[in-house]
């Protein structure tokens, strides 16, 4: 058996290397020579898997440590056998918390508090349906736009449009698919008031970069089109800029490579069941007062740095992004 893993992936050295030839390399780099023999990718969204790597290969799973998959080619996976999986809601408290120290630096840059303010969601899935449960506890108004949830289940969701008119912060968390690529566009922002607040912390693609940089709301961005090579000038209008690490914990990155090896261990029958990465503390989730927040999370996820770092070196994006010291989960 062969897997080839992300060398960026962490927690992950030495674990399979009992039952596997194990080679590592950078996202970016997986070449078709690399996997022709391989049995078993582990990735993350560096990795474009479709069949200009993958055909004549012997793979038989790719498991990416993300919880997204629009880097995967899923027809020509399903049409050739192979398992994909994914590891959603791994990282859902790591985006939280940077969701928080967003909205921290807000209330404190505007002056406000959580009762004045409401706050519009789209995407409710795994990251959106925790941050709707904290700002509610916060005393946000909150507000939801989930078409497939509604679809499914009905309730008190509204369209893009009217969460659009109604939010003072509206803040994205949907996969990136056909019906996602641009939804943050001129005329979704021409809806939106001006005065409002843009938070993107799902996919760089669900924004049109050239809308945003026309749009006269405040931009809070942490995913961007084209990384890394990411706009400079949207990255000198943003009040909040990161390079993709809102979900750069250390819980959730053990969460995903813990995810994705007993994903490998199932398909391949390896005795790793259970196993998480030992030097990692798993998250317990608690309630915690606005004040207290506030007060305590820079701490754990100061983005006013952050911003800093990326602007005085935006060509280091990658570098930034990969040696990302991980941030615990304390709520």
């Amino acid at each position: 058996m062969k897997a080839v893993i992300d060398s960026a992936i962490p927690y992950i050295r030495g674990i399979l290397e009992p039952f596997a030839e194990v080679v590592y390399r950078s996202g970016s780099e997986f070449s078709p020579a690399d996997v022709i023999d391989a049995d078993l990718l582990i990735i993350r969204t560096r990795t474009r898997c479709d069949k200009n790597l993958l055909e004549g290969s012997r793979v038989k799973m790719i498991a990416t440590a993300t919880i997204g998959f629009d880097h995967i080619d899923l027809d020509y996976c399903a049409a050739h056998d192979i398992e994909v999986v994914t590891a959603a809601g791994c990282n859902a408290a790591g985006v939280l918390q940077w969701v928080a120290a967003t909205l921290a630096m807000l209330s404190a840059d505007e002056g406000w508090q959580p009762k004045d303010k409401t706050l519009g969601i789209i995407g409710v899935g795994n990251v959106g349906s925790l941050v709707e449960q904290y700002a509610r506890a916060w005393g946000f108004r909150v507000l939801r736009c989930d078409p497939p949830r509604q679809q499914r289940e009905g309730g008190d969701f509204l369209s893009l449009e009217e969460v659009a008119r109604q939010s003072d912060i509206i803040t994205f968390h949907t996969p990136l698919d056909p019906t996602t690529f641009h939804l943050i566009d001129e005329r979704l922002i021409s809806l939106i008031r001006p005065d409002a607040t843009i938070i993107n912390a799902s996919r760089g693609e669900v924004a049109s970069t050239e809308a945003l940089l026309h749009a006269p709301q405040r931009l809070c961005i942490d995913v961007w089109e084209r990384e890394p090579a990411i706009s400079r000038e949207l990255l000198a209008k943003a009040f909040i800029a990161t390079p993709h690490i809102a979900g750069y914990s250390a819980q959730g990155k053990a969460n995903a490579t813990s995810m994705v090896v007993a994903a490998a261990a199932r398909h391949f029958s390896l005795p790793l069941d259970g196993w998480y990465p030992p030097e990692v503390t798993p998250a317990q989730r608690q309630d915690i007062e606005w004040e207290q927040m506030c007060a305590t999370i820079t701490q754990y996820c100061d983005l006013k740095a952050e911003t800093l770092a990326l602007r005085q070196e935006p060509e280091k994006f990658e570098s930034l992004r990969n040696n990302y010291h991980y941030r615990e989960e304390y709520f």
